[in-house]
């Protein structure tokens, strides 16, 4: 059985004109209504501003509503699976941070605390947003969940370690990154994917049971909450351009050069990757999607929850942490719509890579090869 391409909805379609739009409003807003900022700034959760906590869990809950964690143990049951986490593991934990770290060095040698925020984006590990584009991108579902699942775990001992070791012992960032405690990085995961992930689990579980037939679910329910995802997401950039536009414009120069190991960051993990799971692991297109944006993104929740919680709110640490989200959306949206165009050409050349091994026994590895591309059959598509 063939994976059907999915057909992006009207508001998929329009989403960068829409987040083109919600960063405009929110910037005006920002500059022209002062006491914007301030009202949105007066409540706080987990150091994180209110409406932004708000809306981080308004784009998130929907996408963990569509998983279906009824298969989670087959795919885990996999004999790919240990390949899967382990590849993972290896990009998130090791060569992300590492290629950041450089990167921030690179390009700002002379702004040690915007490199220290650039630095603390780029140890965060994606948990949130890449649900997201995964979704748009036609990656795997299932698989996302469980490696947004396994590299929260993993941020719940390693982030703290990690965030100082790159930018006190390797970078010289200042003594208060010290103050990044194991509370800190626990909370922060959390919160931000423990409770839409339970929400997530608690509905798909009830409304299938209440209803006695996952029809209703499937085709009733999911439609009607699946865009909010989207429309919690240009909600929260709003929310974001009110609370950052205005310094961002104020310190334009800083802004741009901040940017600019973001962007080298994001388009070197997202490309090495897929190649890596093209050539090395071999995976098929959904898989490697998947292990594409999850290298790619960045726990910003928890790079600015840390940032404020240890510099302050006002600090250029914070300050270079939020640039973080405000590159990253707009630059992974367009990475959706590459890895969609790139989804045939991906295939056709696994075809190959999958022919031209050694005595590889086609019908084992769980892929079928046809002219033009690989069908992957299974649930997981690709029970290899």
């Amino acid at each position: 059985m063939s994976q059907t391409k999915v057909q992006l909805s009207w508001l998929d379609r329009l989403l960068p004109i829409n987040i083109l739009l919600a960063m405009i409003i929110g910037t005006l807003i920002g500059r022209y209504v002062p006491n914007a900022a301030v009202a949105l700034n007066s409540g706080s959760i987990a150091d994180v501003s209110l409406p932004i906590f708000i809306g981080l869990l308004w784009m998130m809950y929907p996408v963990l509503c569509k998983v279906k964690y009824e298969s989670l143990y087959s795919l885990l049951s996999n004999r790919d699976a240990k390949k899967i986490i382990a590849f993972s593991l290896l990009i998130n934990v090791i060569i992300a941070p590492l290629i950041m770290t450089g990167l921030a060095w690179a390009t700002l040698p002379d702004l040690p605390h915007e490199r220290t925020g650039v630095i603390l984006v780029g140890a965060a590990r994606c948990i949130a947003m890449v649900l997201i584009w995964n979704q748009l991108a036609c990656g795997d579902s299932e698989w996302c969940a469980i490696l947004v699942a396994v590299n929260a775990f993993v941020q719940l001992f390693l982030y703290g370690p990690v965030a100082y070791f790159l930018s006190v012992t390797i970078g010289g960032g200042g003594e208060g990154v010290q103050m990044v405690s194991m509370w800190l990085t626990v909370r922060s995961v959390l919160i931000f994917l423990g409770i839409p992930l339970a929400g997530g689990m608690l509905t798909r579980w009830v409304l299938r049971f209440l209803c006695n037939k996952q029809s209703w679910y499937d085709n009733k329910f999911l439609p009607f909450i699946g865009p909010q995802a989207l429309i919690g997401l240009l909600y929260t950039i709003i929310v974001m351009f009110i609370l950052q536009g205005n310094e961002i414009i104020t310190h334009i120069p800083n802004a741009l050069r901040t940017a600019v190991p973001l962007l080298l960051y994001f388009a070197i993990m997202f490309f090495s990757t897929l190649a890596a799971s093209l050539y090395i692991t071999k995976s098929p297109f959904p898989i490697g999607v998947t292990q594409s944006f999850t290298a790619a993104g960045n726990n910003f929740e928890l790079a600015i929850a840390v940032a404020v919680a240890t510099y302050g709110m006002n600090s250029k640490e914070a300050f270079s942490a939020v640039i973080g989200p405000l590159i990253e959306v707009p630059v992974l949206l367009g990475l959706v719509y590459v890895a969609r165009g790139l989804e045939g050409e991906y295939n056709r050349r696994l075809a190959v890579v999958l022919g031209e091994l050694e005595g590889h026994d086609v019908e084992q590895s769980g892929v079928t090869l046809q002219e033009g591309g690989v069908e992957v059959p299974g649930a997981f598509k690709a029970s290899q």
